[in-house]
């Protein structure tokens, strides 16, 4: 495998990632929520100088929730499949390049694309909230950015999955949007539900949350700005209890294996399947 063609891949989707209407006004959404978010959470103390950033950090958990992981399944469900389409596909697999080579190029280009739109929402946030409410809490904050980073990445694999495995753009793009709406919904209210139904004991309950990368996403955010999981109720406890310390590192990389294992997957099937 040649690392150069991916750098050249790479750099291909990152010029047609600014001329992506699509991926343009994702950042300009995440950008005006975070900096709304921050605004608020400053305004609501009446005193810039008690805000800092633990504050505006828990308020933007749960935009990042909704916003994040949409930005990266419907990206990486037009990564693969929208070439297909057009016809691209088969031409840059008519050139000397091999399927690895040209996946990873794609995956990368759009993965620092998605990261670079993500660092212009957090840079001005954090600008703000520096600005006007003091440097308290600034290594959690940039924990909860690394943290989104790794979910963004995460959410664009499982969208290559998509796109790798339809024919068609507009199918990909609806797949992953009820994929979107699948994980939201088995966050707090579908696991209470669930929970109640089912009469989930505190360790069954911490399982079940643990196979949805929002909420392995959401347990590690509270965690870094926190130090607790009171929040999560009886599974967070539980959590906390039996991993300790270890407990934020074994998320970190559960999450990272929603990234690895999707890909390779993806990777099979493109392998296979090629431009049809």
């Amino acid at each position: 495998m040649e690392f150069s063609n991916v750098l050249i891949l790479m750099q291909k989707e990152l010029r047609d990632a600014r001329r992506n209407r699509w991926f343009i006004l994702y950042m300009v959404a995440f950008t005006t929520l975070a900096l709304a978010l921050a605004w608020l959470s400053l305004a609501g103390l009446g005193n810039y100088g008690l805000a800092g950033f633990g504050r505006t950090g828990a308020s933007l958990v749960n935009l990042v929730l909704l916003i994040v992981p949409l930005m990266g399944l419907t990206l990486g469900a037009l990564g693969l499949a929208s070439e297909r389409e057009s016809g691209t596909l088969l031409y840059l697999l008519a050139q000397p390049l091999d399927p690895k080579e040209l996946l990873l190029g794609k995956f990368f280009g759009l993965s620092a694309a998605l990261m670079a739109a993500l660092g212009v929402g957090f840079g001005l946030t954090g600008m703000m909230i520096g600005s006007f409410g003091g440097l308290t809490h600034l290594n959690a904050f940039l924990w909860l950015v690394l943290l989104t980073f790794l979910l963004a990445i995460s959410s664009l694999s499982l969208g290559f999955l998509i796109s790798a495995a339809v024919q068609r753009a507009a199918t990909a793009v609806g797949v992953a949007l009820f994929g979107w709406l699948l994980l939201v919904f088995l966050g707090d209210l579908g696991l209470m539900g669930t929970a109640v139904v089912l009469r989930f004991q505190a360790q069954e309950l911490l399982w079940f949350s643990l196979a949805n990368p929002l909420q392995l996403y959401k347990t590690a955010a509270i965690l870094n700005l926190q130090q607790n999981l009171d929040l999560l109720g009886p599974a967070g406890v539980f959590a906390l209890r039996t991993y300790g310390a270890r407990l934020l590192p074994l998320l970190i990389g559960l999450l990272a294996a929603w990234t690895v294992v999707p890909l390779l997957i993806t990777h099979q099937l493109f392998t296979r399947r090629g431009a049809l």
